[in-house]
C-alpha cells in the first residue's frame, strides 16, 4: 500500500480564490504530492489528459495504445460523470483501464487518482494515463500529480479557445490540435490557434494529430517514448548522486 508522504509542494503555484477553496486545493496538493513521489520511485510517466467534451481524448487513447503496447506497459484511468463506456473502449485494446465515475463532479481531484491507483497494477506500469473529465474549466485548477499536462483541442470547437480558457494552456505542457482530418471543412486556423496558445504560453508544444487519418499520432507516440526515457534518465543522474 502506498503512503501518503507529510510535506506538500503546490506544482501548479498559487491560486486566487476563498478560503473554502483554498484548503480544497492545498488538501489536493498534498495527495498530488504523494502521487508525483509514488510514480517517481517507479519511474512511470504520469500524464493527465484534458479537453472539453468530445474532443477526441478517448479514440486518441485507443490509437495510442494500439502503437505502443507491445513496447510501454501503459494503464489508463478515465473520469466521466457517468458509465463506464470509455474505460471499456480501451480495455477493448488490450490495456488496463479503469473508470472513475465522479457522479457529477466536473474534474478529477488527486484523492481519486490515488483512490484507483490502488486498484491497478502500478508496479508493472511505465506509462499512466489519466483521461480527465471533459471540460477546460476545472480541471485547470487541480494537480494530479502528473509529470505533464496535455491539452486536446479539435477543429470542430473553434481556435480561439486558448485565449478564452488561459488557465488551462497556461498550465498545460503540450497541445494536440486534434480532428485534424476535419480541416479542409472548417473554418479553423491551426496557425492562430498556435499563436493564441503561445501568446498564453511561451513553453507549450504543439502536434497536429487525427485519429481517423493518422496524422501526427506517431509523433505523439514518440513524445510519450522519449518523455518516459527522459524521465528515467533524470532519476538515474539523481540516484547516483545521493549515493556518492
Amino acid at each position: 500500500m502506498m503512503q501518503i508522504p507529510r510535506s506538500s509542494k503546490n506544482a501548479r503555484g498559487t491560486i486566487q480564490c476563498d478560503n473554502t477553496t483554498m484548503h480544497l486545493l492545498q488538501a489536493n496538493d498534498f495527495v498530488a504530492d504523494a502521487i508525483r513521489k509514488a510514480v517517481n520511485e517507479r519511474n512511470i510517466l504520469l500524464i493527465n489528459i484534458v479537453s472539453s467534451a468530445g474532443s477526441g481524448k478517448t479514440t486518441l487513447l485507443q490509437e495510442t495504445a494500439k502503437r505502443l503496447k507491445d513496447r510501454l506497459r501503459i494503464k489508463v484511468l478515465v473520469g466521466d460523470l457517468e458509465t463506464e463506456r470509455d474505460a471499456e473502449r480501451i480495455k477493448q485494446t488490450g490495456i488496463e483501464a479503469l473508470q472513475i465515475v465522479t457522479g457529477g463532479i466536473c474534474h478529477l481531484e488527486a484523492q481519486m487518482i490515488w483512490q484507483a491507483m490502488q486498484k491497478i497494477d502500478i508496479d508493472n506500469t511505465d506509462v499512466l494515463i489519466i483521461e480527465n473529465v471533459g471540460n477546460l474549466v476545472c480541471p485547470a485548477s487541480f494537480d494530479l500529480g502528473e509529470d505533464y499536462r496535455i491539452t486536446l483541442i479539435a477543429t470542430t470547437e473553434g481556435d480561439d479557445k486558448p485565449r478564452k480558457y488561459p488557465k488551462m494552456f497556461l498550465t498545460s505542457e503540450m497541445m494536440l490540435i486534434s480532428k485534424a482530418d476535419l480541416l479542409p471543412y472548417l473554418p479553423f486556423s491551426v496557425e492562430a490557434v498556435i499563436k493564441d496558445a503561445k501568446e498564453v504560453n511561451p513553453n507549450i508544444e504543439h502536434i497536429t494529430v487525427s485519429s481517423t487519418s493518422g496524422e501526427g499520432i506517431e509523433a505523439w507516440c514518440n513524445w510519450l517514448v522519449a518523455k518516459l526515457k527522459e524521465k528515467r534518465e533524470t532519476n538515474l543522474v539523481a540516484d547516483a548522486a545521493q549515493t556518492v
